[in-house]
């Protein structure tokens, strides 16, 4: 089992930058694919990224190629997301979750996080 605690939210102009964090205890962190979703008021909870265990392989939602970036540091049992050119568009509660294997679907991940908040101003 694990547990994660999300933080790095905040609120941030429009083209913008923040970097997400999420915490991990266990120490079977190293065996999960990671990913983040997020949830926006009103819509459903979306896939945003997700990395394999060994950071091998990255995945990304078409809309966040090129402008997220979701790297892990397995010592540290860390995952994050670096957000740059922040759109009003992203904001969203951002959710860390862990899972067996890897699938973009929310269904596929056992673990969350309580979620950080992100706003983006225009």
């Amino acid at each position: 089992q694990v547990q994660l605690v999300e933080s790095g939210g905040g609120l941030v102009q429009a083209g913008g930058s923040l970097r997400l964090s999420c915490a991990a205890s266990g120490r079977t962190f190293s065996s999960y694919v990671m990913g983040w979703f997020r949830q926006a008021p009103g819509k459903e909870r979306e896939f945003v990224a997700a990395i394999s265990w060994s950071g091998g392989s990255r995945f990304y939602a078409d809309s966040m190629k090129g402008r997220f970036t979701i790297s892990r540091d397995n010592a540290k049992n860390t995952v994050s997301l670096q957000m740059n050119s922040l759109k009003p568009e992203d904001t969203a509660v951002y959710y860390c979750a862990a899972a067996n294997h890897y699938g973009p679907s929310d269904r596929t991940y056992d673990y969350w996080g309580q979620g950080t908040q992100v706003t983006v101003s225009s």
